[in-house]
């Protein structure tokens, strides 16, 4: 029997990142997924990058806790203004911008952000997809 790879992406669960990140960390990651799980269906995919969120379409955010925090990403139909949560702003496709994020504390994970979750969890559920 092959040991096992730690690059191989199906050893890789939630609890694995939460056990090699600072406690802090990994209560802001809870308090991320709570907040998501809070919108509706979702379903999660793991590698070693990121925990991804999905919806019923298509994975809309990811998130990963990290020494800095939790660091991922959302799907958004607009641009954010920067502010000191988004690191950058790419456009996907034309009607798609992906949000780089780091949180890192508690108080990140506020009303705002949750409205960001809840337009990236609509992408989720093809939001993208109408008028297309």
């Amino acid at each position: 029997m092959q040991p096992e790879d730690p690059a191989d992406d199906a050893l890789w669960t939630v609890e694995r990142h939460l056990r090699a990140a600072p406690p802090a960390a990994a209560t802001l990651y809870r308090d991320v997924e709570a907040a998501v799980r809070g919108l509706g269906p979702v379903t999660l995919s793991v590698s070693r990058s990121s925990i991804t969120f999905k919806g019923t379409r298509r994975g809309f955010a990811g998130a990963r806790p990290t020494a800095a925090g939790v660091v991922g990403y959302l799907d958004l139909l607009r641009e954010l203004s920067r502010e000191r949560r988004i690191r950058s702003v790419s456009p996907y496709q034309s009607n798609l911008f992906v949000h780089q994020f780091v949180l890192r504390e508690p108080g990140d994970v506020d009303a705002e952000f949750v409205g960001w979750l809840r337009e990236a969890y609509e992408v989720g559920c093809g939001a993208h997809l109408k008028g297309s």
